[in-house]
């Protein structure tokens, strides 16, 4: 018998011999005509032939129809792609190819491949009217191999459970890999063998977070679940200490000077990464100068430095409930690169002259420094546009006024109005959620947010029309693209049962119809269901260096260019910028595809690690109200349950539908409901129930509730 060969040698060899016997209409051959037909000739890889052929007839692939001849059981394929497990062992594959369509893997042919994993896979035979069936094969590319969850420790041996849901092996740990952890303590363990005949990965505990339930423990192990590092390396620390804080005469004297110019930043009161600053003067000839003015951190974090490289990998700033976890060292990120009150800044700016109806009559864009004379939180510019604080009243007022006016040009462009409730806690010292409250978007955070747009847009256009064709200039654009007509046409469906109107004819249509429900739903039971709806209709807005438009905003042009300190895009987009200002020849659009595709990965995982976190703090609220009554929205439908949103405080959770006990329930999913089989009584999206806080896991930030009837 032949030695056993390598997965990738059996992958390989078999396509080969797929190939060859269905060129041959599937006639039996044995191996000795396969590998002539394979021009092989050599007794090695006869004997190869031969073993694979008798490893996958007995895996189901070929069968031996007449003894030493093969042909195959099932036309089968293989593909790679991305594995999505499932929460009773099965999994799909995505395949690498968009127009392919997803493939089932039953449990048993799952093998040791995990949630996310690059894998290859058998495709069988397609029976009509069946969904596509396959069989992982080989694990091209692990996605992670650490983990955070509970130790778990025996007299003998220990294992690690851990938090992700998809997750469905615990880990086993020889004792002396346990590194010092206790048992019941949360931990980020590391796989480190998988022998083939074992049903558990092997791995080692690398890091001990703490004690499972407290606050830091539980916000840190979120970070580690989602990839993000603890702490910044001993080197880029190093790099951000070395970095000087005065601004040398010499670099005052390269760049436009703004000091003697009234500037400001307004932010959040507890912030302390200023990115942005607004300056502002009236022109002799009547219009107005507004200075966009963003932290120069280019000039601070070089390319090729440790700095960058951990820059660059982060992506981005994870704002979790309780902290931010910066993209930069706070030596940066809240001291140099800060636009601080009464402190010389370096400053990368899109300078604007308006008129009186806010029309851009002049731009300027390049490396400036600014002095900023006062720091507004959003609730004291707030206070000065209702006419409660004097201070800098003439220029906020005229600053929100062309703020409102190019606002108004924006939705009459086509731009789409989501205001989705932004949920926030009240914690204790100790971290504990002791309040829930919806933070309000007033007047003070739009004005702000208007003229970031105005920036971004202008910077990109300036680029984008710079060359066409073969001569375009690569950048890195923040894209997002229309709707899908069939999820567009569903979510019209679904409004129109509240009584709202979609229409569809064209975008500028499409995006006024959505304008015009925004404003209808505000303050009612159905806002954030139909809000969330519509938001999860439109596509993902992602970087990119194709010149697309941003659907959503209505602008053919648009980057991030305002959040350098905490987004590393921004970053990209300053140096090609100054690059292309000094006469720089376009950059290598592959490259920086790359980069773009990077960037918008780790954008996500920020995301679903501020969701975590949030989930997180929903759950240990209602943790103190278990046993007590609420009403409550259904915000989400699925085959084993609904989500509801309680109305008073937005936490979510499921009422399970094994644990309704009127009526079998079954998911209608294109109208959005569930049904009953006997009774026919329908729970949809939207509907007001009463609902009583049931249970609360908190490890796995699950909330059930009990239905009321």
């Amino acid at each position: 018998m032949a030695k056993k060969k390598s997965n990738h040698l059996i992958v390989v060899f078999t396509q080969l011999i797929t190939d060859i016997l269905e060129k041959g209409g599937n006639t039996p051959m044995n191996y000795k005509q396969i590998a002539s037909k394979l021009n092989l000739t050599d007794p090695e890889s006869r004997e190869t032939i031969l073993l694979v052929l008798q490893e996958e007839t007995h895996k189901g692939i070929f069968s031996e129809p007449q003894k030493g001849k093969f042909q195959l059981k099932e036309l089968k394929t293989i593909v790679t792609g991305k594995v999505s497990m499932t929460s009773d062992g099965s999994a799909f594959i995505v395949p690498d190819d968009d127009l392919e369509e997803d493939i089932y893997i039953a449990p048993r042919k799952v093998g040791i491949a995990l949630n996310n994993d690059k894998v290859r896979a058998y495709v069988f035979a397609n029976t009509k009217g069946r969904r596509k069936e396959g069989e992982i094969i080989e694990i091209l590319a692990r996605a992670k191999m650490d983990f955070t969850g509970i130790v778990k420790i025996s007299d003998n041996f220990a294992f690690f459970i851990p938090d992700d849901r998809k997750m469905l092996r615990d880990i086993f740990i020889p004792l002396e890999k346990l590194n010092g952890a206790k048992h019941g303590e949360k931990a980020v363990a590391k796989i480190t063998n998988w022998p083939d005949d074992a049903k558990n990965p092997l791995g080692e505990i690398t890091t001990v977070l703490g004690k499972q339930g407290e606050n830091d423990t539980e916000m840190t192990a979120i970070l580690a679940e989602y990839g993000f590092p603890l702490k910044f390396p001993k080197e880029v620390e190093q790099e951000a200490d070395a970095i000087k804080d005065g601004i040398t005469a010499k670099e005052i004297a390269k760049r436009r000077d703004f000091r003697d110019i009234l500037t400001f930043t307004i932010d959040p009161a507890d912030a302390k990464d200023f990115d942005d600053a607004i300056s502002y003067r009236v022109l002799e000839n009547g219009n107005y100068e507004i200075g966009v003015h963003i932290a120069d951190v280019s000039h601070y974090v070089i390319p090729g430095t440790a700095l960058d490289t951990e820059a660059f990998e982060r992506g981005t700033s994870v704002y979790l409930v309780d902290r931010v976890i910066p993209m930069l060292p706070e030596r940066l990120s809240n001291g140099v690169c800060s636009l601080r009150p009464n402190e010389d800044k370096l400053t990368f700016s899109a300078v604007f002259e308006l008129d009186k109806k806010a029309n851009v009559i002049e731009q300027w864009f390049g490396k400036t420094i600014i002095h900023s004379n006062r720091r507004f939180s959003y609730e004291e510019a707030q206070e000065v546009i209702e006419g409660k604080s004097e201070d800098l009243k003439d220029e906020i007022l005229k600053l929100n006024e062309l703020a409102y006016i190019l606002r108004d040009k924006k939705f009459k462009q086509g731009a789409i109005s989501f205001e989705t409730s932004e949920v926030k806690f009240k914690l204790d010292e100790a971290g504990k959620p002791i309040g829930v409250y919806v933070k309000e978007r007033k007047d003070a955070h739009k004005l702000i947010e208007d003229y970031m747009l105005l920036a971004n847009r202008k910077v990109a256009e300036l680029i984008a029309k710079k060359g066409k064709g073969k001569n375009k200039y690569t950048f890195v654009y923040r894209s997002h693209d229309a709707p899908k007509e069939t999820a567009l046409l569903s979510f019209a469906q679904f409004a129109g049962k509240f009584g709202y109107k979609i229409n569809t004819s064209s975008s500028k249509e499409v995006a006024k119809s959505l304008n015009q429900l925004m404003e209808d739903v505000e303050g009612k039971k159905e806002q954030n269901v139909l809000t969330h709806l519509a938001i999860r209709s439109m596509a993902k807005a992602v970087y990119t260096t194709k010149k697309s438009s941003h659907y959503g905003l209505a602008f053919d042009y648009y980057t991030h260019f305002t959040s350098p300190i905490r987004r590393s895009p921004d970053v990209m987009v300053h140096r090609l910028l100054q690059h292309y200002l000094d006469g720089g020849k376009s950059v290598n659009e592959e490259e920086y595809e790359k980069l773009c595709l990077h960037a918008s990965q780790m954008e996500k995982k920020a995301a679903d690690a501020e969701r975590a976190s949030v989930k997180y703090k929903q759950a240990e609220y209602l943790q103190d109200n278990i046993g007590k009554e609420y009403n409550g929205i259904i915000s989400g439908v699925t085959e084993w349950g609904m989500f509801v949103e309680i109305e008073e405080n937005k936490c979510e959770g499921m009422i399970r539908l094994r644990d309704i006990s009127d009526d079998f329930y079954v998911l209608d999913e294109k109208n959005y409901c569930i049904i009953g089989q006997r009774k026919k009584k329908k729970y949809q999206l939207g509907d007001e129930v009463r609902i009583l806080v049931k249970k609360v896991e908190l490890a796995k930030r699950q909330i059930d509730f009990k239905l009321l009837h």
